[in-house]
């Protein structure tokens, strides 16, 4: 799981859900497969917008907008290899990336602020879910989350971040019904 930093691929949100604060969660199917394999977006709305409630308090606050954004793309192996060889030299792809735009970088501040772009590998995302035997919408919910925690701004570079971000993750999993991710570590 990453994070990276670039301006764009931000679209218009789809749907805005009524809860305090509100967010905006627009998901892009980029790739073939994912409908196969998610029925609807729902994993990832409900995701999003429980890191988003949750991890906001705790984070520098992003925004001051009534509501904010956040674009989910759903894609595959090949791009996100692309992506992660361009924004983080890695060549190779990996089951999410996050990249962040810093607040108040396209919009008024009484207006929708766009907190950033996630974007998921559907290949690594259903091997690992295989891998470790959980179902690929809980599995889809967890990466989301940490997507979304790392566009609030947290991070897992050291021990200490890597403990708080793992700690709000479960909880918020927890808050979705999915079990712990790091249960086995």
């Amino acid at each position: 799981m990453a994070t990276a930093s670039r301006s764009g691929r931000s679209g218009t949100p789809a749907k805005t859900l009524a809860a305090e604060p509100r967010l905006g969660v627009d998901v892009m199917r980029e790739a073939d497969g994912w409908d196969q394999v998610l029925a609807g977006d729902a994993p990832v709305i409900e995701a999003a917008l429980a890191a988003y409630q949750q991890g906001l308090p705790a984070s520098r606050s992003r925004t001051k907008a009534a509501w904010a954004s956040v674009s989910v793309a759903l894609s595959d192996d090949s791009a996100v290899k692309v992506l992660n060889k361009s924004y983080r030299g890695i060549d190779q792809p990996t089951n999410v990336l996050s990249f962040p735009r810093p607040p108040g970088a396209c919009c008024p501040p009484d207006e929708a602020q766009p907190i950033g772009d996630i974007v998921l590998a559907l290949e690594t995302v259903q091997r690992e879910a295989g891998e470790r035997g959980i179902a690929l919408a809980d599995h889809v919910r967890h990466l989301v989350v940490h997507g979304t925690l790392h566009l609030l701004g947290f991070d897992h570079d050291t021990d200490n971040q890597a403990e708080t971000m793992e700690r709000l993750e479960v909880q918020i999993l927890s808050s979705l019904g999915v079990a712990d991710p790091y249960g086995d570590d």
